[in-house]
């Protein structure tokens, strides 16, 4: 199983972005899947997660700020990113739940204020 994360970059506070982790050799669509962060010196937490109905659950610190998505035909999985924050800064990650599969190299976010 290979995870493909895409769509990082640097952006002001305030400012928005869509990541992207594309999957390939799993069967995407009937798991649950999740997207990560881990800032500077931080563990990888979980900011955000789908069901295979494409039922959403985000930790509170995003919440009505980020968006989850899911493509089941094209084995997509999405982060919208609204109304960023310095603290959003960090690598992002995804994987299903639970993450047993190797991790990808991760987009890197940077929000500055």
């Amino acid at each position: 199983v290979q995870l493909v994360e895409s769509g990082g970059g640097s952006v002001q506070t305030g400012g928005s972005l869509r990541l992207s982790c594309a999957v390939s050799g799993s069967t995407f669509s009937i798991y649950v899947w999740d997207w990560y962060r881990q800032a500077p010196g931080n563990q990888r937490e979980v900011v955000a997660g789908i069901t295979s109905a494409g039922t959403p659950n985000y930790a509170d610190s995003v919440k009505g700020r980020f968006t989850i998505s899911r493509d089941n035909t094209n084995h997509i999985l999405y982060l919208q990113m609204n109304s960023l924050r310095p603290e959003d800064t960090g690598v992002y990650y995804c994987n299903r739940r639970p993450a047993l599969y190797n991790w990808g190299q991760g987009t890197q976010v940077t929000v500055s204020s």
